[in-house]
């Protein structure tokens, strides 16, 4: 079966670097730049380049470099915001400005303190200036995810007429639960005129946990487009992560969609973002975590070693992972001990496992973790561990 081609637009570095204490030098980005590329994303938002001149280097630098990757610069719908923006990626072979405004009554109101034609007016005129500089031109409507839809359609439709090719429906508080979100886009899909010349783009923050879950609703309503960062990096609780949207279509193959991203670098491209930006993953974070294929329970180690499927519904070597993890703690079985002593060279009998696993739980009590050095020193002891063993029984 053909699949439907979803476009992985990474903004790790620009809506990731906004992460307080994660700002990236030029020489930083380069890099990034260069490794996202490698993995495969279609779109690299590389900056904000009106923020500061030095990310106006970045972005323009990131440009000279690129191949066919789609070079993304963010602007507001302001005109010297859109001249900076085109400044920067002169260089790209495929550039893009990525411009629009606040939609939202709340926007509207206390942002611009302004209305809803003059806001449509400010939209339509950022795309039309946009449109001087390059051809593809992407429209936020910033808080989306609190928009009227009547409203957003209508204001959709109107940059669509001046020559917008993707619009970006972003859920910016991350408020939207996915059925929500998913009927938003599809809204869009059914009552905009023109929306089948463009490309919709989710854009989701997590604030509520379900940044990925509606950005997956809303490809699976019509988007085509996800905009997210390695790690789940972004303002406040972060973005959509890009490492789960991608798995999460590539283990749901029924859907059909493909994101063409070389899912074997996930986890290198994770730890390099991590150094680079100085922001550990945490340990339980889905696909990149260091405890995403960690096992310390006995029941599901026993359940991996005889059958990986049985409790892993990812091949670890997808994802740029060696193999899973059996972490031996006072929960662990003598199914998981014999195994890690095996791969360390030591193969025991039922009854020598028996005495070594009884001295292993006391070790284990006192540890929240057993390690290689303790077992080869409890090996070490073996024979004074069964003449121990044999005087209990």
């Amino acid at each position: 079966m053909d699949k439907t081609k979803i476009q992985i637009f990474d903004t790790t570095l620009r809506d990731g670097e906004q992460v307080p204490g994660c700002k990236l030098n030029k020489d930083q980005k380069l890099i990034l730049a260069k490794e996202l590329e490698v993995l495969g994303v279609d779109v690299i938002e590389a900056g904000f380049p009106i923020s500061s001149p030095g990310d106006f280097d970045a972005v323009r630098a990131i440009s000279k470099a690129a191949g066919d990757v789609t070079i993304c610069a963010l602007s507001r719908a302001v005109e010297k915001d859109i001249d900076a923006a085109a400044g920067a990626i002169v260089d790209a072979r495929r550039p893009r400005i990525h411009t629009g405004i606040g939609t939202s009554d709340s926007h509207i109101k206390y942002k611009f303190n302004s209305t809803r034609d003059a806001v449509l007016e400010r939209a339509v005129a950022a795309i039309k200036y946009a449109k001087k500089y390059v051809e593809d031109v992407e429209f936020y409507a910033e808080d989306a995810g609190r928009t009227d839809n009547e409203y957003l359609a209508r204001i959709c439709e109107a940059v669509i007429k001046a020559g917008a090719t993707v619009l970006n429906i972003p859920d910016t508080t991350g408020y939207c639960l996915p059925s929500e979100y998913g009927e938003k886009i599809k809204y869009l899909v059914d009552n905009v005129t023109g929306v089948e010349k463009v490309t919709i783009s989710t854009h989701c923050h997590n604030d509520l946990g379900l940044a990925t879950a509606n950005s997956i609703e809303g490809v699976i309503n019509g988007a085509r487009q996800i905009e997210c960062t390695i790690n789940g990096l972004g303002e406040r609780a972060g973005n959509t992560s890009l490492e789960e949207c991608v798995m999460v279509l590539r283990q749901h193959p029924y859907l059909g969609f493909d994101t063409g991203i070389n899912t074997k670098l996930l986890n290198p491209m994770s730890r390099l973002v991590s150094e680079e930006m100085g922001m550990p993953v945490q340990p339980n974070k889905a696909i990149v975590g260091s405890n995403a294929f960690a096992h310390s329970s006995g029941i599901h180690q026993d359940g991996v070693i005889k059958k990986r499927e049985t409790y892993e519904i990812i091949d670890p070597l997808e994802v740029g992972v060696d193999k899973s993890s059996i972490i031996l703690t006072a929960r662990s079985g003598r199914a998981a001990l014999a195994y890690r002593l095996k791969e360390l060279g030591h193969h025991i009998t039922k009854l020598e496992l028996d005495a070594v696993y009884s001295r292993f739980l006391e070790i284990a009590d006192i540890q929240k973790e057993v390690i290689d050095r303790d077992l080869q020193q409890l090996m070490e002891a073996k024979e004074e561990v069964l003449a121990a063993f044999g005087n209990k029984n």
